[in-house]
């Protein structure tokens, strides 16, 4: 099945468009699913059945995957087999009747704006790299950016006269976002005293650059955002979207409607959005057990 399963990435890249990350993301999910099967004697897409399916998802359970990762790998698994039916290369599709893992709705991690504060002023120093992460944390909590558009940002994509980005999200798509005073403030000084000092003999036009000069990784800002936090003492547990569920959040509570969170956001289906009026909902819930004599 790897040559099945080098089409469809070919059909991804092609005709789909995705971006690298989710390349990434869709080849290590089937990569895995194909050598399961080629371990079950399974050559061929119709030596497939549902409960081989469930066995590989109960494989990674066992393996201590999280019930929204296992989630996503069955949307891997499901564009795959509709990918083969579509193209004649199956006669059926084994993953139509297998339902997503339970807890898929678990409610996404946020700060208080408290926390949020303490986290913006970690890097309180004047050095290139607290300049950085200071604006890089500014435009994630004003912007709602995904950290994969944060570390994409280009120098052209800011036009910090009138105080906006450009945003390039999933599949390219774009879109303009507001970026507020103080993030403005906050890139203006990191493009005139930080990033300056950051720069090598090669030029980028990237703006956010580590320490060799060249541009930021996905992963490279989850291990500058965890060190941040512990050092501003946040005990919660920080993932690269943090400050994006907080964005989100926040803007709720303080009375924004969702479609415009939605186009801030830049989701194609507001539904994708409505998981935060859950976390404002339930953060009320907290408030009213807390505080409510009769709770």
């Amino acid at each position: 099945m790897d040559q099945d399963l080098d089409l469809f990435l070919n059909f991804l890249v092609v005709e789909k468009g995705l971006s690298k990350n989710t390349l990434d993301a869709y080849g290590r999910d089937l990569s895995r699913y194909v050598a399961f099967l080629e371990r079950q004697g399974i050559a061929a897409p119709d030596g497939v059945t549902p409960p081989l399916v469930l066995s590989f998802l109960a494989q990674l359970k066992e393996e201590g995957l999280a019930p929204r990762s296992r989630a996503r790998v069955l949307v891997s698994l499901r564009t795959f087999h509709k990918f083969l039916l579509a193209e004649g290369l199956a006669r059926t599709n084994p993953t139509a009747q297998v339902t997503a893992p339970k807890s898929l709705n678990a409610l996404p991690h946020i700060l208080s704006p408290v926390e949020v504060e303490q986290l913006l002023e970690a890097p309180g120093g004047a050095s290139a790299l607290d300049l950085r992460d200071r604006a890089m944390f500014e435009i994630l909590y004003a912007t709602g950016l995904r950290v994969s558009e944060l570390v994409g940002l280009k120098i052209q994509d800011l036009q910090l006269d009138v105080g906006y980005l450009l945003a390039f999200g999933k599949r390219q798509k774009q879109r303009i976002v507001p970026m507020g005073e103080d993030a403005t403030h906050a890139v203006s000084r990191y493009l005139q005293l930080g990033r300056p000092a950051l720069e090598k003999q090669h030029w980028t036009a990237l703006l956010f650059l580590n320490r060799s000069g060249n541009g930021l990784t996905r992963q490279g800002f989850w291990k500058i955002i965890k060190r941040r936090a512990q050092t501003a003492g946040i005990l919660k547990n920080i993932t690269p979207h943090t400050l994006r569920h907080s964005f989100a959040t926040h803007l709720l509570e303080n009375g924004a409607d969702l479609r415009s969170v939605q186009a801030m956001l830049g989701h194609a289906d507001i539904s994708t959005t409505q998981i935060y009026t859950h976390v404002t909902r339930e953060r009320l819930r907290q408030i009213h057990e807390q505080f409510h004599p009769r709770a």
